[in-house]
């Protein structure tokens, strides 16, 4: 209230025209801009004591001298610009900007450089091995994208938040996740419900990222107004899918048709994501797995690159990595054995 007073008295006593003036607050919610409690606002305030401001939802309306009232709204913009960019706003970005304190700012920018998401309840969501990084690196200068390697790698989720991003940055406008409905050792039509309540177990790990990264509120909207969504692969036959980023996960379990048909669904402004596992191939014949024999064929074309996942990648249990080196070894003995086999009866014919 003496804030108020002062500032009602400067602008009296002052010779220099008062003004009002409206200012937006755009694309961040407001509580971001203003803290629990009004807390982060009224810090703002206390910065400009020549202004009287009123805050409502997603205004603010300033009173005051046209000068001060202009570096109010460029500190403001700058704030709601580096939310915007970088899904965050700390009390000390707020004070940085108020003090203009560029080296803070510039190097909370490039801390924030490496971060492809920040997640809820502020989790940092960033590519932590070589080849999350190569992902990241390479999903910049090709539309389509290979990532394949050993469960727990980060392939899917890496790329998740790949997609998360580019829809915060208004480079698509759609995310769209697909698996092909095989399951390990189980059939789908013995399980109960309808169609999305047989899948929806099966689609599991892909909303499990999603909540990772997204509001739960709002992440509801985007499913109800088709901005995220997720369908088994027979779903995507005779869809053109444009200004989406789309990600096909698990795609060792699709057969060469399947391949095609999914790959030529790409339209203008997509960019598109294959995730597998060549090990965890759950078709009844494992050859016939189309993801090796798509990259195979789709060897040389530009704009497409393979990123080739290892156990250097895993950031789950650490055990995780030693039982897939286990089964690897196993089925190499395994190959070795069947080719050794293969020799002999042949030396026998001979």
């Amino acid at each position: 209230m003496l804030n108020y007073l002062c500032a009602y008295f400067i602008l009296m006593t002052s010779k220099k025209k008062v003004s009002e003036r409206i200012i937006l607050i755009e694309g961040i919610d407001p509580l971001v801009l203003y803290g629990v409690n009004n807390t982060r606002y009224d810090s703002i305030a206390r910065h400009f004591p020549k202004l009287k401001l009123i805050a409502r939802g997603n205004e603010i309306k300033a009173i005051g001298d046209d000068d001060l009232i202009d570096e109010l709204e460029d500190k403001i913009n700058g704030m709601v610009d580096f939310h915007r960019k970088y899904g965050y706003l700390t009390e000390t970005n707020i004070q940085d900007f108020l003090t203009d304190n560029l080296e803070s700012i510039n190097q909370a920018e490039e801390d924030a450089a490496d971060v492809l998401v920040f997640g809820n309840h502020g989790k940092v969501i960033k590519a932590r091995t070589v080849n999350q990084r190569k992902l990241v690196e390479l999903y910049s200068d090709n539309d389509l994208l290979f990532a394949i390697g050993p469960a727990g790698s980060g392939k899917t989720y890496t790329a998740i938040a790949l997609a998360v991003r580019a829809l915060r940055n208004k480079e698509v406008k759609r995310i769209i996740l697909t698996r092909p409905a095989v399951e390990a050792g189980e059939r789908l039509g013995f399980l109960p419900g309808d169609m999305k309540e047989k899948l929806d177990p099966y689609l599991q790990p892909l909303y499990d990222a999603l909540h990772d990264m997204i509001p739960a509120k709002k992440l509801v909207e985007f499913m109800e107004d088709g901005t995220v969504q997720i369908a088994p692969l027979a779903f995507m036959r005779g869809r053109t899918l444009d200004n989406a980023f789309v990600i096909l996960d698990e795609a060792q379990n699709t057969t060469i048709s399947q391949m095609k048909m999914f790959l030529t669904r790409m339209g203008k402004s997509a960019k598109f994501v294959v995730t597998g596992d060549l090990t965890q191939i759950d078709l009844p014949r494992k050859e016939d797995s189309g993801l090796v024999k798509t990259i195979k064929i789709l060897d040389g074309i530009s704009d497409i690159a393979v990123i080739n996942f290892d156990v250097r990648d895993i950031i789950r249990h650490k055990l995780v990595k030693y039982i897939v080196n286990a089964f690897d070894r196993d089925a190499e003995e395994k190959l070795q054995r069947q080719n050794t086999n293969q020799n002999n009866n042949q030396s026998t014919l001979e």
